[in-house]
C-alpha cells in the first residue's frame, strides 16, 4: 500500500534508490548531497552503503558492482565530480551490465563550496545524459528513471540536483520497493572488449557512444518529465529543475516547456514549443546551458541577458529582472497592504558569517602559527574558517588535498619564508595521502600539519578510515595516521593535543628547524561530538585580574565577549565568557598573560563527569 511522506530532496532520491533495486551506493559526504547516504544506510542490509575515501573511488565502486550486474548510485556534491571525473569518463565509454546513476549535487551560490559549477556541462563532455528534478517527487522517481535509462541505453546517467532541491522538504509518494535478488549477486559476465579500454577497444566504443547519445536525443522527445504546459502565447518559458518552481510563480499565466532531462535536449519539442509562442526566454541557474543550445539551433531566445549568471535564482530575483524588461507589466500587490499599492517587503536575512565553534580544537593551533607568524596553505574543512578574522591565520584554499602540494611547491620555488600546511584528517585520507608521499619522495622541507578531530565534521560527523567504524555501523580498523605517516619515509613526526599550546608550539618549532618533510598530527575529538560534550565545563573571569588587553578576543572565540565593565587604569573594556557557549578548552587561559581566565579544577571535573 503506496503512503505519503513529507521528505527532503535528499531523502526522496535515497528512498528512490531503495525502491528500484540499488544493491550497491557510494559516496564521499559534501554539502548539499550528504544525507542522501546517510538516510539510504537506514534500509539496513537492502543496500550496502559505504563512504569512500573520496569520490573517484565512490564511482569506482559503483561501476564495479554494476559491472557484476548490481544495479548502482555513486554520490558527490559538484565538486566532487571533478575528483570522479576519470571514472565518469571511462564508464561512458565501456557501458554496464546494469544500471549506474551519478548523483551529482550544484551549490548554486556557493553556500558551502568553492564555486559554482553547472555539472550538466560533464554530462554533455561525456556523453551522459542528465536528468533534473524540479521537487522532492520528481527526484524519487527520476532515480527509477536514470536506473531505466541506464540500462536501456548502456551507460551511466547522471541525476543532477542543486541545494534548493537537496534541501527543501516536499510530500512524496512512496511505493513499495522493487522485488529484486539482494543476496545473491549475478555470475560475472566476461567481456574484454567492452570492458578492457586498450586503445584498440576504446576506438571501438567511441563511435557507439556517439550513436548512444542520438538514440537518447530521439529518446527525449517522449520523455516524461519533459513536458508542455499550454497557456497564454504571449511568453514562452523554457526550464527545468527548481527554476521550473520560480518560474511557475513569477509566471503563472505563461506557457511553460518544463525539461527534466537537460541533456541532451529534445530538439523538435523545444521547436515546436518556440514556434507556437510569441517571446521565448529560458530560466536556469548558473551557465546559459539550455539557452546556448537553444541558439544554436537557429531559434530567437533571450535568458542571461536578463536573469543573472552568477550564484542561485528565487522568485524575487526573477520578478524583479523580469519587471526591469518588461515581461512583468505591473507590481504584485500583496493582500496585507490595506491601502492596494505596492508593498515592498525585506525578505533578506540578516548576516550570520560562519566562525570555528567554541571549543573547536584547529583554534589553538592558528594560534600558534599567527605567534610564529607562518605561512598557512589551507585546505577544504572546517579549519577553512581560520582564514576570518581576528584569527586571519589561513593564506590560500583551493581544493581538498591542495594545501600540502602547495606548499611543497613554495618549499621548491626557495622561498624563504616559513610556511606550512594544513589538513583536516578526513581530507587528509580522501586526497592527502598522494600529496603528502610525493613531499616525501621528492624531498622538500614540507611541514604538514594535520588537523586530526576524529571525524568528518563539516558536513556533520560522518565516519572515515580512520574513525573505526563505517557508514552502516559495522566496526573496522582504524587507520593510524602517524604510522602511516612514518611509513611514508617521513622521520619527523609528532603527535599532540591540540588544545595544548605549549606542545603544538614545541612540535612546530622541531618540525620548522629539521631538515626534509615533518609532519605535526594535532589530534582531538570535534567538541560537538557526543564524547567530548560530556566534557564541557565553562571557564569564568577574574574581573579584578583582566585589565581589557584583549588578547584573548584574538583566539576568535564565539564564547568570550566585551563586558561592560571597564577597567579603571587602561579604560578598555574587560572581557566575560558566555557560560552557555564555552566548552571549558583552556586555549583562552593559555594566551592570557595576567592569568584573568581561570583553569578547570580537577575537583570541578571529577563532578562534572559524576554528573555525566
Amino acid at each position: 500500500m503506496n503512503t505519503r511522506e513529507l521528505l527532503s530532496g535528499n531523502e526522496a532520491v535515497a528512498r528512490g534508490a531503495y525502491e528500484a533495486g540499488v544493491r550497491v551506493a557510494a559516496a564521499y559526504p559534501g554539502t548539499p548531497s550528504t544525507e542522501i547516504m546517510e538516510s539510504l544506510a537506514h534500509y539496513g542490509d537492502a543496500v550496502y552503503c559505504e563512504w569512500s575515501p573520496n569520490e573517484k573511488v565512490a564511482l569506482d565502486v559503483a561501476i564495479g558492482a554494476a559491472y557484476a550486474g548490481s544495479r548502482a548510485m555513486a554520490v558527490m556534491k559538484h565538486v566532487g565530480l571533478n575528483v570522479a571525473a576519470d571514472a565518469l569518463f571511462y564508464v561512458s565509454m565501456t557501458g554496464l551490465e546494469a544500471g549506474l546513476v551519478v548523483v551529482s549535487a550544484d551549490d548554486p551560490s556557493m553556500h558551502s563550496s568553492q564555486n559554482e559549477q553547472d555539472n550538466r556541462h560533464y554530462a554533455r563532455f561525456a556523453r551522459v545524459p542528465c536528468l533534473e528534478p524540479s521537487d522532492g517527487q520528481e527526484a524519487k522517481d527520476m532515480v527509477r528513471g536514470a536506473l531505466d535509462m541506464s540500462e536501456r541505453f548502456d551507460g551511466p546517467v547522471m541525476l543532477r540536483l542543486t541545494t534548493r532541491i537537496s534541501h527543501s522538504d516536499s510530500i512524496v509518494d512512496l511505493e513499495d520497493a522493487r522485488l529484486v535478488e539482494r543476496i545473491t549477486a549475478p555470475k560475472y559476465r566476461i567481456d574484454r572488449r567492452k570492458y578492457v579500454m586498450v586503445p584498440g577497444n576504446a576506438r571501438l566504443r567511441h563511435p557507439i557512444i556517439e550513436q548512444r547519445i542520438q538514440q537518447v536525443k530521439e529518446f527525449a522527445e517522449t520523455f516524461a518529465y519533459n513536458r508542455a504546459e499550454w497557456r497564454d502565447a504571449s511568453l514562452g518559458i523554457v526550464t527545468g529543475g527548481i527554476a521550473y518552481q520560480y518560474a511557475r510563480e513569477v509566471f503563472p499565466d505563461a506557457s511553460i516547456l518544463k525539461l527534466g532531462m537537460t541533456y541532451p535536449l529534445p530538439e523538435q519539442m523545444i521547436r515546436e514549443f518556440a514556434s507556437r509562442v510569441e517571446r521565448l526566454i529560458v530560466i536556469e541557474e548558473l551557465d546559459p546551458f539550455i539557452e546556448d543550445a537553444i541558439r544554436v539551433m537557429g531559434i530567437p531566445v533571450e535568458g542571461k541577458a536578463i536573469f543573472p549568471i552568477c550564484g542561485e535564482l528565487d522568485p524575487t530575483i526573477v520578478r524583479e529582472r523580469a519587471s526591469e524588461v518588461g515581461l512583468l507589466s505591473r507590481s504584485v500587490t500583496l493582500s496585507g497592504d490595506s491601502r492596494g499599492g505596492t508593498m515592498h517587503v525585506d525578505t533578506s536575512l540578516p548576516a550570520r558569517p560562519p566562525l570555528l565553534c567554541p571549543g573547536c580544537p584547529h583554534r589553538g593551533v592558528f594560534v600558534v602559527t599567527n605567534r610564529l607568524k607562518l605561512v598557512v596553505n589551507g585546505d577544504i574543512g572546517c579549519y577553512t574558517l581560520g582564514f576570518l578574522p581576528p584569527l586571519s591565520a589561513l593564506h590560500t584554499c583551493g581544493c581538498m588535498g591542495a594545501s600540502i602540494g602547495q606548499a611543497h611547491g613554495v618549499s621548491k620555488a626557495g622561498i624563504a619564508q616559513k610556511n606550512v600546511a594544513v589538513i583536516g584528517d578526513s581530507t587528509f585520507f580522501h586526497t592527502g595521502m598522494p600529496a603528502l608521499l610525493n613531499v616525501a619522495y621528492n624531498q622538500s622541507d614540507t611541514v604538514v600539519i594535520i588537523l586530526d578531530n576524529r571525524t568528518t565534521a563539516m558536513t556533520g560527523h560522518q565516519h572515515h578510515p580512520g574513525t573505526g567504524t563505517t557508514l552502516m555501523g559495522q566496526p573496522a580498523h582504524a587507520v593510524d595516521i602517524e604510522a602511516l605517516v612514518r611509513a611514508f619515509g617521513i622521520g619527523t613526526v609528532h603527535t599532540v593535543d591540540s588544545y595544548s599550546l605549549k606542545e603544538v608550539e614545541a612540535a612546530l618549532r622541531d618540525c620548522l628547524e629539521a631538515s626534509g618533510p615533518a609532519v605535526v598530527i594535532a589530534r582531538r575529538e570535534c567538541a560537538l561530538l557526543p564524547e567530548a560534550r560530556r566534557d564541557w565545563v565553562a571557564l569564568s573571569i577574574d574581573n579584578a585580574q583582566c585589565n581589557g588587553c584583549g588578547l584573548c578576543f584574538q583566539v576568535g572565540c564565539p564564547a568570550i565577549v566585551r563586558s561592560e565593565e571597564q577597567d579603571g587604569k587602561t579604560g578598555r573594556n574587560k572581557a566575560r565568557i558566555d557560560p552557555l557557549l564555552c566548552t571549558g578548552c583552556e586555549v583562552c587561559a593559555q594566551v592570557c598573560p595576567r592569568k584573568a581566565i581561570r583553569f578547570r579544577e580537577e575537583p570541578v571535573l571529577r563532578k562534572e563527569a559524576e554528573v555525566a
